[in-house]
């Protein structure tokens, strides 16, 4: 047999909403995957393995157009690639 109760929740208070925002220091060190894609495209298994050194692969997004930067895998903001000394970056827009 499984029983089944209706959850009780506490009720919403003004300023609860600022009380839990200095909650996230408790998580605040967890490390998070950041990603930037420049783009995306779809291609057979045959034209996967022809691909060799110099092959050139066509994305769906046109040079200048904002990047998407993702967290863990999901979307959270677009962004400009720039040149940081001799590394890529990506100024959030």
């Amino acid at each position: 047999n499984v029983t089944v109760q209706p959850v009780q929740f506490a009720p919403l208070v003004p300023g609860m909403a600022a009380q839990s925002e200095t909650n996230i220091d408790f998580i605040a060190d967890v490390p998070l995957q950041i990603t930037v894609e420049l783009g995306r495209t779809r291609k057979l298994i045959r034209e996967i393995l022809d691909l060799v050194p110099g092959s050139v692969v066509e994305l769906d997004k046109l040079a200048g157009e904002p990047v998407d930067v993702l967290v863990n895998g999901r979307l959270i903001a677009k962004g400009e690639v720039v040149v940081i000394d001799e590394n890529f970056g990506v100024k959030i827009t």
